[in-house]
């Protein structure tokens, strides 16, 4: 029986190669919901609520400790997975709070992306997400564009790209090149295009391509926003 839990999308928030395991931490969108992303140094990958349960900064001010995410305001660190508060630094001789803990979402990594779900508790990612790009193709661009996700998955219908009938993925030819892309919601009245294509890189059909994705950002933005 399908839920509105296992119904919900599973979002390409980044690139899985953007993170580092044990360093950075990367700002990402789904749906709205601000994103901390970042790599445990075990390689899990993790998207966590961009928020400190502790005063509300901003994980991503922060830094990765080992597989522990630490608040950049008082330091307090997050294991990662359950995102439990685990070592206040100030009061090494006081017990973690139990009672606090960093806001987690479910991730997977399939077709050189880090997928999120926006619910701590995902079903399983389905299948067809690691279908999304073919094998051996290549990154383009992500495109950033002042719409929202379904104005841009209308205006690469209009330019001839057709979804998969079993991936998430759309594809087509842009400026003649073959292109597969993922279109992500991040918030409303803002998309990422994220793009991929068999021609190599540093190609003439590479540099088409991102021609055809200006051509394509500015197309969208110029559609009425409903």
């Amino acid at each position: 029986m399908n839920t509105p839990e296992n119904t919900a999308p599973w979002h390409p928030v980044a690139r899985s190669a953007d993170l580092r395991p044990g360093a950075n931490i990367v700002a990402g969108f789904a749906e709205g919901q601000e994103l901390a992303l970042w790599r445990a140094a075990d390689g899990t990958a993790q998207a966590w609520e961009n928020r400190c349960p502790h005063r509300s900064v901003r994980f991503t001010l922060g830094q990765v400790i080992d597989n522990r995410l630490a608040c950049a305001y008082h330091g307090w660190q997050y294991e990662a997975g359950s995102g439990q508060c685990a070592s206040i630094p100030a009061h090494p001789a006081m017990q973690a709070p139990r009672n606090v803990c960093a806001k987690t979402f479910g991730t997977t990594e399939a077709a050189g992306m880090l997928w999120v779900h926006l619910s701590p508790e995902a079903p399983p990612a389905p299948d067809t997400l690691g279908g999304a790009v073919p094998a051996g193709w290549h990154f383009c661009r992500t495109l950033t564009v002042r719409a929202s996700a379904g104005t841009a998955r209308e205006a690469l219908a209009r330019n001839g790209l057709a979804e998969g009938p079993a991936a998430p993925g759309w594809r087509g030819r842009l400026g003649g090149t073959e292109t597969v892309t993922l279109v992500l919601d991040a918030q409303p009245g803002l998309a990422f295009i994220h793009l991929w294509t068999e021609a190599a890189p540093g190609s003439a059909a590479m540099k088409a391509l991102h021609a055809a994705a200006r051509q394509l950002r500015t197309e969208i933005e110029a559609l009425p926003q409903g």
